[in-house]
């Protein structure tokens, strides 16, 4: 829970051990990234209105590396909150007051669905006739020439890395001739490309002095 209201926290904390939730509060946002494992946690109840990093801008740090339940449990209203913080990766938006019992519920229900996925779902699908990378929450990313090239040449190192020289001559660079900020230019837009399309963590990822990886399981469709 990360959430300034103290007396708040301590009721339902109380509330949530005694069904035999394990719960650390936080007063403060950096206090919890700053712990040894920010995002190590099962679940996360966010209030909006935070010291340190705002609530919105914590939710969307938690959904670079987890994708565990997030609920937001805020006193913030205004037209566009529930927008806002849906759009941000959260799964639910409760006003206070509400129930303890309620926020509950809406763990379980969450955490029930999110563990499911993660078990059930956990292969990157690449469709090489519709230039389509599937996420394993179902979300499509569409590719261009180059992503295809790049998504080929990651498929068929089969979780090991690929170097910088074999992206360059692969999309048709030379080497020799180019720099690190062109195909890192290009490793960045498609990685933005996946992030604009799931909450999901993007396993793409670089290896120092070596080139790019995808640390995850990749197939074809």
């Amino acid at each position: 829970m990360i959430d300034d209201d103290t007396e708040y926290t301590e009721f339902l904390a109380q509330h949530l051990r005694e069904q035999g939730i394990r719960v650390d509060a936080y007063p403060d946002s950096d206090d919890l990234l700053t712990t040894d494992a920010p995002y190590g946690y099962a679940f996360y109840l966010i209030d909006l209105m935070l010291p340190g990093v705002d609530g919105l801008q914590l939710i969307r740090l938690l959904r670079r590396r987890t994708q565990v339940g997030i609920v937001v449990v805020s006193g913030k209203v205004s037209p566009d909150v529930f927008k806002s913080v849906i759009d941000a990766g959260a799964d639910m938006y409760l006003t206070k007051p509400v129930s303890f019992d309620q926020v509950l519920l809406t763990i379980r229900a969450i955490h029930r669905r999110t563990t499911t996925v993660t078990q059930t779902s956990t292969a990157w699908v690449l469709d090489r006739r519709a230039s389509v990378l599937v996420a394993p929450d179902l979300a499509r990313i569409e590719l261009s020439d180059g992503d295809m090239t790049v998504m080929d040449c990651l498929f068929e190192a089969h979780g090991q890395p690929v170097t910088r020289e074999t992206l360059c001559r692969r999309l048709g660079r030379d080497p020799a001739e180019d720099d690190d900020n062109w195909l890192h230019g290009t490793i960045y837009r498609l990685r933005r490309r996946i992030e604009r399309a799931t909450t999901l963590i993007v396993p793409l990822q670089s290896v120092a002095r070596v080139g790019y990886v995808f640390r995850a399981e990749l197939r074809l469709a």
